[in-house]
């Protein structure tokens, strides 16, 4: 039996295979916009192979990089909260290879299976903070006494 990393392999066994049966392969060249801060969020990825870096845009400058997520990583977790938009932008850093899920049927399937729903629920919860915590380290790093960002000019 081979193992899951990510979210797949967060899920226990029987969720796991449910939700990998909505997946269709799909793949990004390098530099590939792959959604926009603002959109709709009406999907979602598990990374197989590549990095996809994400970014946040700040007036009169260059979108800032917030994070690369790679290999058995969810990339987008927007669309499973309203409004269903996305919080950043998504850019393939290498070519990229991934699952992608549509967010319609997966809450569907969430719907229907309740069990299910609140696994993935907590898995996706999880990401999140995880996520939240590197940036806020990252963020201290940065800003925080001696960081890069507090330096005068």
């Amino acid at each position: 039996m081979r193992t899951m990393t990510g979210l797949l392999g967060s899920l226990p066994p029987g969720h796991s295979e449910r939700l990998r049966a909505l997946g269709r392969h799909v793949a990004f060249p390098a530099g590939a916009r792959i959604f926009e801060e603002g959109m709709t969020a009406d999907r979602f990825w598990i990374i197989h192979t590549g990095s996809v870096t994400l970014d946040q845009h700040i007036p009169g400058r260059r979108p800032q990089t917030v994070e690369t997520v790679g290999h058995g990583e969810l990339l987008g977790w927007s669309w499973m909260f309203r409004p269903y938009t996305w919080h950043m932008g998504a850019e393939a850093g290498s070519p990229v290879r991934a699952l992608e899920f549509d967010a319609v049927d997966v809450r569907r399937l969430c719907e229907e299976d309740h069990e299910l729903g609140y696994a993935l629920a907590l898995a996706v919860g999880e990401i999140i903070s995880h996520r939240l915590q590197r940036s806020r380290m990252r963020l201290l790093e940065a800003f925080g006494p001696g960081g890069a960002g507090n330096r005068l000019l």
